[in-house]
């Protein structure tokens, strides 16, 4: 079942188009990884489909539905986003800054419902929050923050979450733990997952499905080891690597050849 869908999807700065005729589908329970190298297009194309961006041409779909005649609030309550990057201002708690995730479920002046207590509670404590709940947002580091917009996320119980860069500021081991939680929903909850990953060992570790652009268009889509092939990596990345699987679960892993090395050979 088709839950979001793009239809040839175009949009520019100016006079200069950066996403070319883009054309993809995300099935339900997908867990999709947008990848591609600087400059592909895939925080424009991300923010076209967070609703950020207006698409000089082409239809997204939401369930069959298109997005331009959905209210924004209707689909807030399906779709959750997070950003990569948190500016915070105001010195909201990490519990009042998670209970704004909420505000799609409740009129304006409501105050939280029992359900809404339930989900931003959940989401703190799933977010491995719960010592900080009562912080001020603008004293969290960034990885802290990272899980804190992760949270606010959550709270909404989207149907489709995007995720730009999750895990950006994060160590291993918190970038380890956010995506195996976020696998986790996929795969109990059904939750559909966009998520834009850099580190391409990581998005192949987790995703079910990867979509490549390069120059604003999609060059390959597929399962991990369908399109992270070496032939793939060295056309759009412009860089050796050797591919091979990983040990443990079989998914492709990269590494890099530094020139050096090539000149020995």
């Amino acid at each position: 079942m088709s839950v979001l869908e793009l239809k040839d999807i175009s949009f520019g700065y100016s006079d200069k188009k950066v996403v070319e005729a883009v054309s993809l589908t995300l099935e339900a329970g997908d867990f999709t990884c947008l990848i591609g190298p600087n400059g592909a297009g895939k925080t424009t194309l991300f923010k076209i489909i967070s609703g950020t961006l207006k698409p000089w041409s082409g239809q997204i779909l939401y369930g069959g539905a298109d997005t331009a005649l959905i209210s924004s609030k209707t689909l807030a309550k399906e779709i959750a986003v997070m950003p990569q990057l948190l500016e915070a201002y105001f010195p909201f708690s990490v519990e009042d800054f998670v209970m704004m995730g909420r505000f799609p479920h409740r009129n304006r002046w409501q105050p939280p419902a029992k359900l809404d207590i339930a989900s931003v509670e959940t989401a703190i404590e799933l977010c491995d929050l719960s010592s900080l709940k009562r912080r001020p947002i603008n004293e969290l580091s960034g990885g802290e923050r990272q899980r804190a917009m992760l949270a606010q996320a959550l709270a909404q119980d989207p149907k489709l979450l995007l995720l730009d860069e999750p895990t950006a500021h994060l160590d291993i081991g918190h970038q380890c733990a956010i995506l195996d939680l976020i696998r986790k929903l996929n795969r109990e909850n059904g939750l559909t997952v966009l998520s834009v990953l850099h580190d391409l060992n990581l998005a192949s570790e987790y995703s079910s499905k990867m979509i490549l652009l390069d120059k604003g268009a999609v060059h390959s889509t597929g399962a991990p080891g369908e399109v992270l092939t070496y032939k793939n990596i060295e056309a759009i990345y412009k860089t050796v690597v050797v591919v091979r699987d990983n040990p443990m679960t079989s998914k492709p892993h990269i590494f890099a050849v530094s020139q050096d090395n090539l000149k020995k050979k």
